[in-house]
């Protein structure tokens, strides 16, 4: 599988996402549409980019009972994108029931991942609030595996954890990996980051970048410092 880096396209509506794109004459960024733009703008954000020939991580994060959440992937599914998400805390039988209702009747379907945690939870975070005791990697690490034997194609989890992932659940399980930022770059509300570099070398299959190349004073520049440092 190659490596690839997606850009979080956080925007709060489509002006400032064409405005932000229309920087990138010579690629086609892989993007990732998340909860703010596609609320904001539904799926004919979708479409468009596609049209564009845009590469699309969906990101909704579904977590529901399990029948609602196959009838909503099959209507993601239409959409033709690239790959979408759910919470692997929905438990097995809402991945599953996710994963029937992506498939499409010729049998294709987006990569379907699940998010383990949240790059924005802390171990003390988890204790408190989500009553959780266990260690955080070993949370991570069962719900990846949880995630793998309902079928799905990898997970969403920290670039610290994919080398373990991995390890775990096999080289072809896909690990998405938020939290990335340059080393002498600005960390924000993100608690468990690396750098591109770094997060190559410990088996990240994709990395999520947002606010260091969508906040950057040349965003194609670090886009390609970006692509340079984790594809090489």
């Amino acid at each position: 599988m190659g490596k690839d880096v997606i850009i979080a396209c956080d925007f709060a509506g489509k002006q400032e996402t064409m405005a932000f794109l229309e920087q990138f004459q010579e690629e086609k960024p892989f993007v990732k549409i998340g909860m703010e733009l596609y609320y904001a703008e539904g799926p004919a954000i979708v479409r468009e980019l596609k049209v564009r020939g845009h590469k699309i991580f969906l990101d909704l994060k579904l977590h529901d009972i399990p029948n609602t959440v196959k009838k909503a992937m099959a209507v993601l599914s239409r959409l033709d994108v690239d790959m979408v998400n759910l919470h692997a805390a929905g438990t097995a039988a809402m991945m599953e029931a996710a994963l029937e209702g992506l498939t499409r009747p010729d049998g294709t379907r987006p990569l379907l991942i699940a998010v383990t945690q949240l790059t924005s939870t802390s171990q003390a975070r988890m204790e408190k609030e989500l009553l959780i005791e266990k260690p955080l990697p070993e949370v991570v690490l069962s719900y990846a595996e949880l995630a793998k034997n309902a079928g799905l194609d990898g997970v969403v989890c920290s670039p610290l954890e994919a080398g373990a992932v991995h390890a775990r659940c096999g080289a072809a399980f896909v690990t998405v990996t938020p939290g990335v930022r340059f080393a002498d770059g600005e960390v924000g509300d993100q608690v468990r980051v690396t750098t591109p570099e770094k997060a190559k070398e410990i088996g990240s299959d994709y990395i999520v970048v947002g606010r260091p190349i969508t906040q950057a004073a040349d965003p194609v520049a670090a886009y390609r410092r970006c692509v340079k440092e984790f594809v090489g």
